[in-house]
């Protein structure tokens, strides 16, 4: 059913077609009924406009009166009840004896003047951003984290330290050990640090809240190294995802122990095993189905080249079985710890070059 307005609105446009030369007939069509149905409105008259908005309303029986709402106001800026919420307020007042309004009221009232900041000496809660980082090549950027490893003996646990190239995803240090301890993470970071020649160049370390990972003797080792220690937001599980990620491919490995290591030892040779493959053998999908080895050491360009090559060979040779473009084999030029847009990347690459 078309309504009173849209009808008035109707017969405005039908009218001021035919003013400007329009036939009745096809400013009608135009609108989708038929000229009989034109006739019949401006017929009956002009139409009245929708006056419910209009109407006036008799107030609501519960609504506060301005002395009532003054009152509010007035109390939750006393000194006594200026730190304190609503729901705060209510409580104590009614241990006095008192009821102003309900703590929804309260709200309301503060929100409507404007007054509903944050009260008390308490720091206000701030959203935190998830930390962001940018790697354009290899050792800029390392993720690392601990993983505890079933042992054959129900409640025992291997820990396994570990450290990835954000950008390479290369597993560039590793180690297995029996318990969680600061030392260990600084032995580990140490050899890494000396096996891919940092020394001297700028390179963020990223990993959870564990406390290996914030403890003051490996935060002073780091200092040492002039190595740079970022943090994922607390209690937030996928701020470090590349080193979860890799330990969600260790352990659906068709070959990883389930039942447990034998082991120390034995945890430490699976382990060794699983890092080679991982390396050199392992095609990633976040990184073009090349190795880590191959996008960690420069090997990336020559080969996607040839594939590039290889696919051009193949269209020219069958062009009906292209119906676009072939494959896209080129590599991102940066790789970011959390997803942000393009324009935020160039902005964290400016300010870093």
């Amino acid at each position: 059913m078309i309504s009173d307005s849209d009808r008035v609105t109707a017969i405005e446009l039908i009218n001021e077609a035919r003013a400007s030369g329009s036939r009745l007939k096809p400013a009608c069509d135009e609108l989708n009924i038929s000229v009989r149905t034109y006739e019949r409105w401006i017929k009956e008259g002009e139409v009245k406009r929708d006056q419910r908005p209009l109407v006036k309303r008799p107030t609501p029986k519960n609504k506060l009166t301005k002395e009532e709402r003054d009152e509010i106001i007035k109390t939750v800026n006393s000194p006594e009840y200026a730190d304190l919420a609503p729901s705060q307020i209510v409580p104590k007042l009614a241990d006095e004896g008192r009821y102003i309004a309900s703590e929804s009221t309260i709200y309301k009232i503060l929100k409507e003047e404007k007054m509903n900041a944050h009260r008390g000496r308490s720091s206000i809660p701030v959203k935190r951003e998830p930390p962001t980082h940018i790697a354009t090549s290899p050792n800029q950027v390392w993720t690392w984290d601990i993983t505890w490893l079933n042992a054959v003996i129900k409640g025992q646990y291997y820990k396994l330290y570990l450290i990835i190239d954000m950008f390479s995803r290369l597993i560039v240090g590793h180690e297995v050990w029996e318990d969680e301890k600061a030392e260990h993470a600084e032995h580990l970071i140490r050899k890494a640090t000396l096996a891919q020649g940092t020394a001297g160049r700028p390179l963020v370390l990223h990993s959870d809240n564990g406390s290996p990972m914030k403890a003051a003797t490996f935060q002073a080792t780091l200092e040492k190294l002039g190595v740079q220690s970022s943090f994922s937001r607390p209690r937030v599980s996928n701020d470090n995802p590349y080193s979860e990620a890799l330990f969600k491919t260790m352990k659906y490995r068709p070959k990883y122990p389930f039942n447990g290591f034998k082991s120390l030892e034995d945890a430490r040779k699976w382990v060794d095993k699983f890092v080679n493959w991982y390396n050199k053998t392992h095609l990633h999908s976040g990184i073009k189905f090349l190795t880590p080895f191959q996008r960690h050491y420069g090997l990336d360009q020559e080969i996607m080249k040839k594939r590039n090559e290889t696919y051009a060979i193949a269209r020219a040779k069958h062009p009906e079985r292209w119906s676009k473009n072939t494959r896209n084999w080129s590599l991102p030029e940066y790789v970011s710890l959390n997803p942000i847009s393009e324009e935020e990347a160039n902005n964290i690459l400016q300010e870093t070059n």
